[in-house]
């Protein structure tokens, strides 16, 4: 399989006024095609700057990001800010729905970015929802949609460009156990037709939904086990 990130030596320096912090220490790790990576950690160990560097939403302070065969490092804003709406998906705590647009707009709205005509966004956002399980929801509004409804939502909506990875930022964080639970399901079944799933949880039995766990301590990787 080829990897479709790999982080070479990922070292990320915040300046505090004349002090700086060193979040990442030459943090290493490749992810193939196809896995579900889980991403653990207390608060502070680097989990969430890596994870946003992944999003392409920072800049490491040196070493190599590459994502599916580009080098990040290389980017414009532009590029970036392209590049996040082609090969990502991003799947939020906070769902990051808008309120007032009803479920299937919400998750044509990478589509719009990407400038697709107006039929083929409704077509492909009607699939996506369908593979989250939501058929018959296309017009309901987040009040109208429980927790669990609006995290499928969030779903389709990073499924909808057909991205090279999915990135989850603690995907279960607002629902109760229960609810919890269908969402992984819907991560493992999603992982099992091949989409690649990288998720940040503080949570070991989510983090065991995962096919492998890296985890981080004070910037570095402590473990990674499959």
């Amino acid at each position: 399989m080829s990897n479709v990130i790999t982080l070479t030596n990922i070292r990320r320096v915040f300046s505090m006024g004349d002090q700086q912090f060193e979040a990442l220490k030459g943090v290493s790790y490749s992810v193939e095609a196809g896995e579900f990576v889980a991403i653990m950690g207390a608060s502070g160990s680097g989990k969430s700057t890596c994870m946003n560097i992944l999003g392409c939403l920072d800049r490491p302070t040196s070493g190599q990001y590459l994502l599916d065969g580009l080098d990040v490092g290389a980017m414009d804003p532009n590029q970036l800010a392209d590049i996040r709406n082609k090969k990502l998906g991003f799947v939020f705590q906070g769902f990051n729905l808008l309120a007032r647009t009803p479920a299937v707009e919400n998750v044509e709205l990478p589509l719009v970015y990407a400038g697709l005509h107006s039929r083929e966004r409704r077509q492909r956002a009607l699939q996506a929802m369908e593979q989250v399980g939501l058929s018959g929801k296309e017009n309901n509004h987040s009040s109208q949609l429980s927790g669990g409804q609006q995290q499928r939502v969030a779903i389709a909506r990073a499924l909808v460009n057909n991205p090279a990875v999915i990135l989850a930022d603690e995907p279960t964080g607002n629902l109760d156990s229960s609810t919890s639970e269908e969402i992984m399901s819907l991560f493992n079944s999603l992982n099992q037709q091949g989409i690649t799933i990288i998720m940040v949880t503080h949570e070991h039995d989510v983090a065991a939904h995962a096919g492998r766990q890296i985890t981080f301590r004070d910037g570095i990787i402590i473990g990674d086990t499959k």
